[in-house]
């Protein structure tokens, strides 16, 4: 038996038992559950297709968001949120490993030269050493 026709039974059998119905009603509640399921069932979900290639959307100058297509230097939390995703379920849906940034190549590579030159861990363990 076909997947909708069982739905179908089984809702009208849910709202036979609530309330008194004859059997035509019953056949044709049945048609017309069964058939809103089957159509709902067929409605063609649409497979999202980003704007790029995942794997080009981090570029050297700009980040491309897969969902609205628009170009940013740091793809935010707060951008991410306009579109119901966590920065975690972005990159799980794009297929981007959990430790890679959303953030622009040449910004990343100037941001990591600015902590290199601040050696910041050099300072904790002399602040460390000093307490």
């Amino acid at each position: 038996m076909e997947d909708s026709l069982k739905q179908a039974l089984e809702i009208v059998k849910a709202q036979a038992g609530v309330r008194v119905m004859s059997a035509e009603e019953m056949v044709s509640m049945i048609g017309a559950i069964a058939e809103s399921i089957s159509k709902v069932g067929k409605a063609e979900i649409k497979e999202e297709k980003p704007p790029v290639d995942p794997q080009k959307a981090i570029r050297e100058k700009s980040v491309i968001c897969l969902e609205c297509g628009k170009a940013f230097k740091v793809l935010t939390k707060k951008h991410l949120a306009s579109h119901d995703l966590t920065p975690e379920e972005y990159k799980e849906k794009w297929g981007y490993k959990k430790g890679i940034s959303l953030v622009a190549k040449s910004l990343a590579r100037e941001r990591r030269k600015k902590m290199q030159s601040m050696k910041l861990w050099e300072k904790r363990k002399m602040s460390k050493g000093l307490a």
